[in-house]
């Protein structure tokens, strides 16, 4: 009788709906239209630049890479993020394992 309501307990206690992270649309599109006018703003100012072609290049280069860079990072983030979640999610499951199982009027 106790076991039942106790699994009850524990079953109610498992079925924590997890929060999703989505974004609305309208904040993805203002995310891509940030990007799109700093990254028009940044070529443009470079391509007036009043310097040698080589010199504009440079620049280019160095944008690029930052850009690039800054992706890989965010990307990197992410990961480690998703990473701990599921460590997180496997040790509950593991903890209301062991709580399912355990009996504590039995003898050891």
């Amino acid at each position: 009788m106790w076991r039942a309501s106790y699994r009850r307990m524990l079953g109610a206690m498992s079925e924590t709906t997890s929060v999703k992270q989505q974004t609305t649309g309208a904040y993805f599109g203002q995310a891509v239209a940030s990007f799109g006018i700093a990254m028009a703003a940044v070529t443009l100012g470079i391509y007036f630049l009043d310097a040698d072609a080589w010199v504009r290049a440079f620049l280019a280069i160095g944008v690029l890479y930052l850009v690039t860079s800054c992706f890989t990072l965010a990307k990197v983030i992410r990961d480690r993020q998703e990473a701990g979640q599921l460590v997180s999610r496997v040790d509950q499951a593991r903890l209301e394992k062991i709580l399912a199982e355990h009996d504590p009027f039995q003898k050891l």
